[in-house]
């Protein structure tokens, strides 16, 4: 079973070759997926990085946390569950108790 890894504080130059490269040192990966702005395509400066076994993703964490890598001390640990998103800027409901005067509200002429 793969185990995803969150690869933070990289140089906006690493690319996913580079990661692949550092993290087969340690294990076999099974991906390499660099996060990057869906605008400019620039890096967002983080990554996640599979790995195929737990044992090879601690020794993953262990050896990469605080690692340099271009002028830049890594962060690596496991990767979290993404968060539910709506699309709404945080709101979970079409009524979150603010009134939306900017819509039209409920003014009086």
């Amino acid at each position: 079973m793969e185990v995803k890894l969150y690869v933070g504080n990289l140089s906006y130059e690493t690319s996913e070759d580079d990661l692949r490269a550092l993290f087969s040192q340690v294990g076999t990966v099974a991906s390499v997926a660099l996060i990057k702005d869906r605008d400019t395509g620039r890096s967002k400066g983080f990554a996640f990085v599979e790995m195929t076994t737990q044992s090879e993703a601690q020794t993953a964490i262990s050896t990469y946390s605080g690692y340099k890598l271009k002028d830049r001390d890594l962060t690596v640990n496991m990767a979290r569950p993404r968060e539910e998103r709506n699309g709404f800027g945080g709101s979970s409901g079409r009524n979150d108790g603010r009134k939306h005067k900017a819509r039209g509200g409920n003014r009086r002429y």
